[in-house]
């Protein structure tokens, strides 16, 4: 009996250990596919097997299968994150499922539809990275682990293997600090609030939005070992922040950092001083005693204008390598490209495949040809200030990538937006660009969003696959001459003036698309929801799910397309000194925006109290939970001060149309604005409208601790078709 037992111990250790060398391996036993499977429907691993192909032998291209053994889908990859790739293509283009950031959850087939032939997909693009810096900020800033948790799995469902991983930065920051010798005190002055942790990070500011609490330091820490853990456990290479030479502004024998929009940016220790090797030491050891060690490491000194003045860029790009590979030698540095950097002097002395380069922006301003030998991903950006609006560049994607794949040094892609849970539709056309054959063909386009829609609604409807190629050939296909930053924002959102066009200082917006356009597309939106969502649909609850999330998001942009045209009548109606007119048009104006606050109330994930509630559950005192609300507040208006909210122009770069921010915050401004207009025009005056310190309007909201509810209220459906009826019809 006990030599029985010892044998069937081999066994299983043995499986083990080929589990972990990825070898011909498929299971029943746990492994990160089946944890997903069974947290998106219970039970669902069971109808699945895996089997990992990897002998080691090859890095040149990643691949996934799907086939029938039995009754269950067979799913075979290089790696778990593959084959996780592989259950999502099954998913939406066999079952009609599509798990998005509206939809983490599904119910599967009770009998899976059969693979009726062999199915393989394969990619030389075997990097595939996540995350902008800016994404931990405008979008991540307040998260938990369960947050997380659903983002690591939407991850490896869209072939992930390369994540930003700097939750928890602050947290060594804080131990260099401190074991430099620095108090409590300067460590609060150097590191910024929760919701501007990604500018610091950057080089960009220091200390706007704190202290920190000392239980803010606990909870990050903790998140990012799970976070980390998770990563690893799926075979994902995390890139972990490396050592730049930042340190802070009062350190004293360092360069300058100059200025960002009115924040002073932290210092630079130059790799010629003696201490930069002591600092970077200091601070891998802390790094790697805390989270481990990588084999990827970003660095992105002098982000968007760093001075540079009297700073040998070659010495201090050979500097940074070589500190990071004193840590590991294998190591990789990760940099994003993105305005002047990377500097051609940091980076051209740099052995090519120690330099990994983020072409940040291909969609839209490829720079790849800047980058000599080394390697780089072609990235997507899409969003901007984590902004609400529908957006795309699919046809200046498509080309682009084509373009990108007879470049040799190309070796993966990425998802690089400065704010998630927006537009899935690119984010899913970006996914499966790899493993699509090339040449495109003509007809990719309209093809790809014929299947897009019947993966996301899981029926095939044709008033919304017209809806979705009219998008697709309009306000998601901005032209190559229209380099805007992301969507074409919402008047709505904007500081009130009478020449009011674009909400944030740098979006560079044009007209490229008709106002018409996305109202035919709502029209025909509402249409076909009036019939999937009615008794006796044949939608499933994901399905319905997503049709529900769309019909909101399109009738929002509408609404916001049409109430620019209202605004601009009011204006011509002023102008004139019309002022029946005048009042006419600025009363339904407003009327709008609290129209679009009740549409958009109907969806979770377009409502205020999302954002503020999780800040504030982060707290564990009623003052830490103020500090947390003010910063989730702030980041969303007003941005900083008066000086970089004015001067630095940094105001409402981070605007969202959201439920609660609309009623309370961008009415106000606009019912203080058209007061001011109608005092005007009821005093017959010749001179201007007397002006209004927005700042001082806007301070206060920032500082309130009202509760915004985050639940959803109301029938999307009914509200939206009343929308239409008051404001849409024609």
């Amino acid at each position: 009996m006990k030599h029985k037992l010892a044998i069937w111990l081999l066994i299983f250790f043995l499986a083990q250990s080929f589990a972990v060398q990825g070898k011909n391996v498929s299971g029943p036993e746990s492994n990160p596919v089946s944890d997903m499977l069974e947290r998106i429907d219970r039970g669902a691993s069971k109808k699945f097997r895996f089997v990992v192909e990897n002998d080691g032998s090859s890095r040149e291209n990643s691949f996934f299968e799907l086939s029938q053994k039995g009754s269950k889908v067979l799913v075979k990859g290089d790696s778990w994150v593959s084959i996780a790739t592989g259950v999502n293509w099954y998913l939406k283009h066999y079952c009609g499922i599509h798990i998005a950031w509206d939809n983490p959850r599904a119910t599967l087939p009770a009998k899976l539809p059969r693979v009726k032939r062999p199915e393989r997909h394969a990619t030389p693009l075997t990097l595939r990275y996540n995350f902008n810096y800016c994404t931990f900020s405008y979008t991540m800033a307040f998260w938990d682990w369960a947050r997380w948790e659903q983002e690591l799995d939407w991850m490896a469902l869209h072939g992930v293997n390369l994540p930003l991983a700097v939750v928890g930065e602050e947290c060594v920051w804080r131990k260099v600090l401190l074991r430099l010798g620095y108090s409590d005190d300067d460590v609060s002055r150097f590191i910024a609030g929760p919701a501007f942790l990604a500018w610091w990070e950057m080089n960009n500011l220091e200390g706007w939005g704190g202290p920190l609490p000392d239980s803010w330091y606990a909870q990050q820490e903790a998140l990012q070992k799970k976070i980390l853990q998770r990563m690893r456990a799926w075979g994902m290479e995390p890139v972990l922040p490396g050592y730049g030479g930042m340190v802070p502004s009062f350190f004293g024998n360092a360069t300058g950092g100059g200025k960002w929009n009115g924040y002073t940016r932290p210092a630079f220790l130059q790799p010629t001083d003696a201490q930069f090797r002591d600092m970077a030491t200091i601070y891998y050891e802390e790094l790697t005693k805390m989270f481990g060690q990588a084999n990827y490491y970003s660095m992105d000194p002098f982000h968007e204008g760093g001075n540079v003045a009297g700073i040998d860029l070659g010495a201090s790009g050979k500097a940074i390598l070589h500190e990071m590979k004193r840590v590991n030698p294998q190591a990789v540095w990760v940099i994003q490209s993105w305005q002047e950097n990377p500097r051609k002097a940091l980076i051209q002395d740099l052995p090519k495949g120690d330099l990994l380069i983020l072409d940040l922006y291909s969609e839209c301003k490829p720079k790849w040809n800047d980058y000599g030998s080394h390697d780089w991903l072609f990235c997507m950006l899409e969003n901007f200030g984590g902004n609400v609006g529908l957006h795309g560049r699919i046809d200046q994607l498509l080309g682009n990538f084509e373009q990108a794949m007879r470049n040799s040094s190309v070796k993966g892609i990425g998802f690089t937006p400065e704010g998630l849970e927006n537009n899935p539709v690119m984010f899913e056309l970006m996914s499966e660009l790899p493993w699509c054959s090339l040449p495109l063909s003509p007809d990719f386009k309209t093809q790809w969003i014929r299947a897009y829609c019947r993966a996301r609604y899981g029926v095939s409807d044709a008033g919304i696959e017209a809806a979705w190629q009219i998008l697709a050939n309009t306000i998601y296909n901005c032209p190559p001459d229209n380099d805007q930053q992301g969507t074409h924002e919402s008047i709505f959102c904007a500081r009130p003036s009478t020449k009011a066009y674009q909400v944030s200082t740098w979006s560079g917006m044009k007209d490229y698309y008709d106002a018409d356009d996305t109202r035919r597309a709502a029209q025909l939106f509402i249409k076909s929801a009036e019939k999937l969502l009615g008794k006796g649909s044949p939608l499933t609850a994901s399905g319905r799910n997503n049709l529900e999330y769309d019909l909101v998001d399109i009738v929002r942009q509408a609404l916001a397309d049409q109430g620019r045209q209202v605004y601009e009548q009011a204006m011509a109606d002023f102008n004139a000194r019309r002022r029946d007119g005048f009042e006419k048009k600025s009363r339904k104006f407003l009327d709008m925006i609290l129209a679009q606050d009740r549409l958009l109330g109907t969806r979770e994930e377009f409502r205020l109290g999302r954002w503020t509630e999780s800040a504030r559950s982060l707290g564990r005192t009623e003052a830490e939970s103020n500090l947390y609300e003010w910063n989730a507040r702030v980041q969303i208006t007003t941005w900083g001060d008066r000086l970089c909210a004015d001067r630095g122009g940094l105001h409402d770069y981070a605007h969202k149309e959201w439920q609660g921010l609309l009623r309370d915050f961008y009415h106000m401004r606009w019912c203080k604005f058209f007061d001011a207009l109608t005092e005007n025009l009821a005093a017959n005056a010749d001179s201007a409208p007397k002006s209004i310190d927005w700042y001082a309007l806007e301070e206060p909201w920032t500082k309130q601790t009202e509760s915004y509810s985050p639940k959803a209220d109301g029938n999307a459906l009914e509200v939206a078709s009343d929308v239409w009826a008051r404001y849409l019809s024609k």
